[in-house]
This record gives structure tokens, sequence and C-alpha cells, in this order.
């Protein structure tokens, strides 16, 4: 008997309730011309506000292959993906999101990748419709530097969106560290990647989930969790200002010496002070940063707290059968 091989679908929803739907309904029509593979969803309701985690129910109440995750409050999409890449069990394994703005319709691309014998294949932006001139710039900037200052190197415009082997997934599942950047996480395991181009959509229904201060944080997150490049800048800057403040010393004692005693100009003092001062805090912000995430870290707490899940259902009709 020809077992069919099982692709797992994570989604991380967080106030969904609108297009989940509409999510499903797309998903299945794409799913319907795959026959060659079993397709299971597993939603991850990461605490939503509105009625999310009820249509989940409806939905998994209306498919059998409707999984869901809630978690006991908001811990973020990071914490949504690994909660469905924990919990999953599939040969395959996608990870998307729920807006639509990762079409479905890309699933036998992407399936074709793996194919080939590929590991992983993923998915970056060629254009982001509906996004100003200056989040398209802001975006590209963060790629460029992320890329300067690190060894984990992604492609201009990369998205979540993307298809892994049962192998990858596990070896991401070992990565349990709380301050997670997922695109950085999936480059840093290695393994075949294949890139593909995609048209990014706007989003129908709904309005995204990030603020421009959310995406700075996440930025920052990506830029320490694999660089310690701004640490190394910090030093290199602390050397340069010691060595001119001594070339400064020994010029100010030649003309001591030389034409007598000078009465110090009160700017040139107050533009020295105020420069040193300004490199000190942002020096110690930026270990700030760094020793933030090593107490965060220290503390081991769980990435999430699963308050409700009907895979324990599917894992009893396992063990019954």
């Amino acid at each position: 008997m020809w077992i069919l091989k099982l692709i797992d679908i994570i989604v991380p929803c967080y106030n969904e309730e609108e297009v989940l739907p509409l999510f499903i309904e797309e998903t299945n029509k794409v799913i319907a011309t795959i026959p060659e593979y079993d397709f299971r969803y597993i939603f991850v309701d990461d605490g939503s506000k509105d009625r999310t985690l009820e249509v989940m129910r409806e939905l998994a109440a209306k498919f059998d292959n409707v999984k869901y995750i809630s978690f006991s409050r908001n811990f973020g999409k990071e914490s949504a993906m690994y909660a469905g890449l924990e919990n999953s069990t599939g040969d395959y394994v996608i990870v998307m999101d729920a807006d639509l703005q990762h079409p479905p319709a890309m699933f036998p691309k992407m399936i074709a990748g793996i194919e080939e014998g590929y590991d992983c294949c993923a998915l970056y932006r060629a254009k982001q419709k509906g996004e100003s001139k200056l989040r398209q710039l802001i975006s590209k900037m963060f790629f460029s530097f992320q890329n300067k200052i690190s060894d984990v190197k992604m492609p201009d415009g990369a998205v979540d969106y993307r298809i892994m082997t049962r192998q990858m997934v596990d070896s991401i599942v070992r990565l349990c560290e709380k301050q997670r950047f997922s695109k950085g996480l999936f480059c840093w395991v290695g393994y075949k990647t294949k890139w593909i181009e995609y048209q990014n959509v706007e989003r129908t229904v709904g309005k995204t989930k990030w603020s421009f201060w959310g995406l700075f944080k996440y930025a920052l997150d990506g830029i320490t969790s694999f660089s310690v490049t701004p640490l190394r800048c910090i030093a290199v800057l602390g050397f340069v200002i010691s060595a001119l403040a001594f070339i400064w010393i020994i010029i100010t004692l030649i003309q001591t010496l030389i034409m007598g005693i000078d009465v110090p100009g009160y700017v040139t003092t107050l533009c020295a002070v105020l420069f040193m001062g300004g490199i000190i805090e942002m020096s110690v912000g930026v270990l700030g940063e760094y020793i933030g995430r090593i107490y965060i870290e220290a503390k081991d707490r769980p990435i999430y707290i699963a308050a409700e899940t009907n895979l324990d259902d599917e894992n009893s009709e396992s063990l019954q059968a």
C-alpha cells in the first residue's frame, strides 16, 4: 500500500478572524491540484483578541486536516512559528502567513524544488506592493547591512514563506533560544536552499499587525542575534578616540612648553564633553542590548505556553488505532 507523504502547513495567526475562512478556501483549491501529497494545517493562535480561536475551532470541526494551537497570551510571531514547527510531524513543512500575501499558488513550485533534492525552498519578494517607499528603502538597507556584518546571508526581500524537509525542521527546533529571528535561523542551520522570486500581493482583508517600531525591534533582534560587529565597532571607536586624545595631550603639552599656558576655549571644551558623552551613552546602549538578551536567555523561560490545542485529540486517536 502506497502511503502519501504528509506536508504540514504552519500558519501563525494574530487577529485573523476575517481572513482565515478565505485563506483555507484559497489554499484548499491549490491542495486539490496536488493529490500526490497529504496536507495538514497547524494554525497557531498567538493570543488573538478577536474571534480567531473560535474560527479555528469551526474550521477544525469542518475539516479533519485542520489542527490548531492557542497560546495563553500573545508571545509573538516567532514563538508561533516555533510552536508549529515543534508540533509538526510531516515529511515536509510549509511556513506561511494567513493574510494571503504568501500566495498558496506557489506550492507546486516549492514542492518541485524539494523534489529536485533541496532541503529547503524559500521565497523572496520581487516587489513590495502596498508598502511605502520609505519602508521599502529601510528593508533594503537592513538586508544589505545584515549581510555585511554577519556570516548569515539572506537575499533582499527574503520572507519566512518556505518549505523544509523533516531533517531541517528538526535542526531548527533544536535551536530553543528565546530571542528568535527565524529568517536568520533558517539560513544558519545550513542545508541546500533554493530561492524563488515571487510577486508580493497586497492584503485583501484586514490590516497588517506590524508597526514601524515593531519592525525596528525585529530588525534589531536580527542584527544582535547573528553578529557581534556592533560590539567590535565600539572597541575600535574607543581605540580611535583614545589615540586622538593622546595626540591632543601631546600637542597641548608642546604648546604649553613653547608658548606658555593658554586659556582653553569654552566652545572646544563643551564640544569635547558632549561628543564623549554621546559616545559613552551610545556604547552603553549597545552593550545593554546584548546584556539584555543574555538576561532573557539566562532565565530560561518557555518560548510559549499553549492554553488549548486539538493536536492531543489526534494523538489519542493514533493510540487507539
